[in-house]
């Protein structure tokens, strides 16, 4: 590439960030949307269960909310919506628009919960995260009235253990079906997490087909767009659940063979998955980064469910897992960005980076393609947002349940601490930026505009980012101990009121602090570099 084409190579890129173009593929492959990392009690630092969840789309809303708890009366019924996908048209942004799918009854009581995209996190400790593995097309149904977002919410509104959301998912899912493509829901309590996985009944019926396998509390686990739940056993309560018909739609339609093989989820559903190098990859990538010393096979088709971590897993080294693009690493996509020179000889292009936009990414060479079936780091600048979600069994649910939350991509972002318990939020994260268009209103697009300046010259514009977000994000895992202890003696003196408007006042703080500093960056990077393109 010669220096004349580069400003409008740059500014093709900086459009194509802006409207949220990615590569997407069909029903039975993964749609590179969302990894999920969880980890079992005894596998963590201190003592948390741990779900977490990377948004990577370029359609969900940007924002965040809290829904308040409720009391609703005898009869009250409850409206239900799905996603309807709206492509970018007429200056308007990709995004879902919502529509009614029906009406079922409403509890008396609903607990509070985080509304994003995927609903998040409750008042009780229940934490959801997510990841889409689409499966069989053959399996997709529209013949009912429960999608993915809308099975989040009804969860988060009426259970308070994983083991109730499960529950409570089977019976709502056979009784008003599933309208949704494969997804991986990952739910954590206080004390356990498990694995959901969530295909449909069949085109044209009603219900849903499901499994669900726990953690070890000794473990970490990982979904990456594709099913990973391969033996069950029903037998063992502990560790197993699924819905009654698991074994007989598979075998109706001749993917499982009961006299002839041992009955295996993932390929019995979604097959193609597990032949996707994105979604292979993140999955060593992750247990690679926490249990080093497995030295799993990178190119392995089936890595195990659930892994041992060489040491106690930190939020730190969560971050780290999220932030990742497998740099230093053979996969490193910074090495195997490669173009043609005038001479006509292949050469690593000065201007690869992790983060190259589609129209970028067709000028070069990379290692197996890029898209479901080649590589797809866990770090994308089309994250719409990313949570890590603790939850804590020796705490009370209004300090124990906490949300760490970050806008964008997570690689040029920082995770803010949002309190299961909280009133409110700031008001630019509760400002959906598809809506808006750009603007200063709307948080997402502080740390949207930021990752993207970023992303053209990452090699040298990432250090300036870490040196923001780095110390910021050290900073706020620091005060954590300190933030809690003033609200757990607030609590243990019948103040509970005031703690909860402590915590809000301080997630309040650390959300509005982290946009300030994602603008002026933005600013930084602007100005320093400009010239320099």
């Amino acid at each position: 590439m010669t220096k004349k084409y580069l400003p409008v190579f740059l500014w093709a890129a900086l459009a194509a960030s802006a409207s949220g173009q990615i590569p997407e593929c069909g029903d039975e492959a993964a749609l590179m949307e969302c990894t999920s990392v969880t980890v079992g009690k005894k596998a963590s630092y201190d003592g948390a269960v741990m779900t977490s969840h990377s948004d990577d789309s370029h359609r969900t809303r940007t924002n965040i909310t809290v829904t308040p708890a409720r009391d609703h009366p005898k009869g009250t019924v409850k409206t239900l919506y799905r996603r309807s996908a709206v492509a970018a048209a007429n200056g308007k942004m990709a995004h879902n628009e919502f529509v009614k799918t029906g009406e079922i009854p409403e509890v008396t009581h609903t607990y509070q919960y985080f509304n994003s995209a995927y609903p998040c996190l409750n008042e009780k400790q229940l934490a959801i995260g997510e990841s889409t593995f689409g499966g069989r097309s053959e399996l997709r149904s529209d013949n009912g009235l429960i999608d993915c977002t809308c099975l989040c919410m009804l969860i988060l509104e009426r259970c308070s253990t994983a083991r109730q959301a499960i529950k409570t998912a089977g019976e709502l899912l056979e009784k008003y079906g599933w309208i949704d493509g494969g997804e991986c829901l990952t739910i954590a309590d206080k004390q356990e997490v498990w694995h959901l996985e969530i295909v449909g009944p069949g085109k044209g019926k009603t219900g849903a087909v499901w499994a669900a396998r726990r953690v070890p509390d000794e473990h970490v686990a990982v979904n990456a767009n594709a099913s990973t739940i391969r033996e069950i056993d029903l037998k063992n309560k502990n560790d197993f659940m699924a819905s009654d018909n698991i074994f007989s739609v598979a075998e109706t339609n001749g993917w499982y063979d009961s006299k002839k093989e041992t009955f295996r989820f993932a390929y019995a559903y979604a097959p193609a998955t597990r032949t996707s190098i994105a979604c292979r990859r993140r999955e060593w990538r992750v247990f690679h980064l926490l249990a080093p010393s497995l030295q799993l096979d990178p190119n392995s088709e089936n890595l195990p469910f659930s892994v041992k971590p060489d040491a106690p897993v930190k939020k730190e080294d969560m971050v780290r897992v999220f932030k990742d693009y497998y740099e230093g690493s053979d996969f490193d996509l910074r090495k195997t960005l490669t173009v043609t020179n005038d001479s006509g000889k292949t050469v690593i292009s000065p201007l690869a980076n992790p983060f190259m936009k589609p129209d970028e990414l067709k000028l070069f060479k990379i290692n197996g393609g890029w898209g479901w079936r080649g590589e797809r780091t866990i770090a994308v600048h089309y994250t719409v947002y990313a949570t890590i979600l603790q939850c804590r069994h020796w705490l009370p649910d209004e300090v124990g349940g906490l949300c760490w939350f970050a806008l964008d991509n997570v690689a040029s972002s920082v995770y803010v601490p949002f309190y299961g318990c909280v009133k409110d939020l700031p008001q630019t994260y509760k400002t959906c930026g598809r809506e808006t268009g750009f603007s200063r209103d709307a948080a997402w697009w502080a740390f949207n505009r930021l990752g993207t300046i970023a992303a053209k010259r990452w090699g040298d514009m990432h250090v300036v980012v870490d040196d923001v977000w780095n110390p910021m994000q050290a900073k706020l895992f620091e005060n954590q101990e300190k933030i809690e202890a003033e609200a757990l003696r607030l609590i243990k003196e019948n103040k509970k009121d005031e703690a909860i408007d402590f915590l809000t006042g301080y997630s309040n703080d650390c959300g509005n602090s982290a946009v300030d500093a994602a603008w002026k960056t933005g600013d930084l990077l602007w100005t320093t570099f400009d010239g320099m393109w």
